[in-house]
């Protein structure tokens, strides 16, 4: 019996023992997957970070080219006024509505500019460069729909509205909207098809892309192609760009999940906006 009693004893502190170094190590368990959730958080907002910062300086850089442009425009049509002034009055008025109109656009953009000024990099300050391809517009959407098309993705193009000039900045950043777009559904989607809206309203430029994919509702599985990067919350680096670059001008978008299968990436744009 003294045995007995004496091994019942060691097997209950032996599992008192093995209970304590077991809630120890879910301890350190549970603290070793906070302190990793902690890090993994860190990345993901430094990584966020980096890609607005990178997406400011690109439209920093454009704007550039935007103000670059008006102000040139503005010194020839001035120069061409004082030529003609005397003699012919009616081309003078004409050189001077073009300055007036080159540059309120300047001013319009450079109060935009102003907020998202970057560091100068190495041979950025050059007035001009030695790509002089047209600058991304609304206008030249085909060649881009192309070059969609001929990878593989049929794209059906409407356009809502009566289409009219935009300030140039607002004509960028549509296009790039429906770029990005067509590329993650090209990169990511079932290779369907793709449809892109332009709605010229009133007070709004709206843009939508949406393409076909598989059904929330059948509960079909999401795997690397069939998702795009941050296509399903919008937290994907080109989205999270996309998304400062409509907040410049006061705008807001919208990239997510389709019920019916698919994603969609919408954006509403002001055009009123002083």
């Amino acid at each position: 019996m003294i045995w007995l009693v004496a091994a019942l004893s060691a097997a209950c502190a032996a599992v008192v023992v093995l209970g304590v170094a077991l809630i120890r190590a879910r301890r350190r368990h549970r603290a070793g997957m906070e302190e990793r959730g902690w890090l993994l958080e860190r990345e993901r907002e430094s990584a966020a970070r980096t890609a607005v910062e990178a997406e400011r300086a690109r439209i920093a850089a454009e704007l550039h080219d935007i103000v670059s442009h008006n102000v040139s425009l503005m010194v020839v049509q001035a120069g061409a006024a004082r030529e003609v002034l005397a003699t012919l009055p009616d081309e003078a008025e004409a050189a001077l509505r073009a300055v007036e109109s080159a540059g309120r656009t300047a001013m319009t953009e450079l109060r935009h500019l102003l907020g998202l000024l970057a560091p100068a990099q190495s041979g950025d300050d050059e007035p001009y460069g030695q790509d002089l391809a047209p600058q991304p517009s609304l206008s030249r959407l085909s060649p881009l729909i192309d070059r969609i098309a001929f990878a593989g993705l049929p794209v059906e193009v409407r356009i809502s509205g009566e289409p009219r000039p935009l300030p140039t900045g607002i004509d960028v950043t549509a296009y790039r909207i429906i770029q990005e777009a067509l590329t993650n559904a090209l990169k990511h989607g079932d290779g369907a098809k793709a449809e892109v809206t332009v709605r010229y309203a009133e007070r709004y430029l709206r843009v939508e892309v949406l393409n076909s994919g598989p059904s929330v509702l059948a509960g079909d599985a999401v795997g690397p192609r069939s998702q795009p990067a941050g296509q399903a919350n919008g937290a994907g680096r080109g989205l999270l760009g996309l998304r400062e670059r409509v907040a410049v001008y006061g705008g807001d978008l919208d990239a997510r999940r389709r019920l019916g299968g698919g994603y969609r990436v919408r954006a509403r744009i002001p055009l009123d906006r002083p």
